[in-house]
C-alpha cells in the first residue's frame, strides 16, 4: 500500500513539474526532484524514465550539479513571470486578483533574490558540456 501511495504522489509531482515547464509561478525544479525521490523508493521502472527526460536534464541536473541558477535565467524567468502576471491584472482589473498577483511578484522576487542561490553561467556550460562527453 505504501509503495502505491508513494507512486501515486511521484506522480502527481512530476506532472506539475512538467506542467510547470510552462506556467511561470510554478516551480519545476522542485516538483522534479519530489517526483525523483519518491519514483526511487516505489518504481525503479519510474525513476529510470524521469531520469532519462529532457526536462529532468534541463531543470535538475544543472540545479544539483552546481547548487543554484545562473542569474540570466533568474532574470529570464521574472521577466517572463512579471509579463504574464501584468497581462492577466490588465485583464481582470479587480483589486484582490492585483493584491494576490502582487503577493506572488514578491514570493518570485523573494526565492530569485534571496532563497535560490546564484551561479555563473560558467558552470551551466561546463556542466553541459560534462553532460554532453
Amino acid at each position: 500500500m505504501k509503495r502505491y501511495l508513494l507512486l501515486v504522489c511521484a506522480w502527481i509531482a512530476c506532472i506539475a513539474g512538467f506542467i510547470g515547464v510552462f506556467v511561470p509561478v510554478l516551480p519545476t525544479t522542485p516538483f522534479l526532484l519530489l517526483a525523483t525521490f519518491l519514483f526511487a523508493k516505489s518504481s525503479p521502472r519510474c525513476h529510470a524514465w524521469i531520469m532519462s527526460t529532457g526536462v529532468y536534464r534541463k531543470y535538475v541536473i544543472p540545479f544539483k550539479e552546481n547548487g543554484g541558477i545562473p542569474a540570466s535565467v533568474k532574470v529570464r524567468i521574472l521577466a517572463v513571470s512579471y509579463v504574464l502576471m501584468g497581462i492577466s491584472a490588465f485583464l481582470v482589473q479587480r483589486w484582490y486578483i492585483w493584491l494576490v498577483l502582487g503577493l506572488v511578484a514578491l514570493w518570485l522576487l523573494y526565492l530569485m533574490c534571496v532563497r535560490i542561490p546564484t551561479t555563473s553561467l560558467e558552470q551551466l556550460e561546463l556542466s553541459r558540456q560534462e553532460e554532453a562527453d
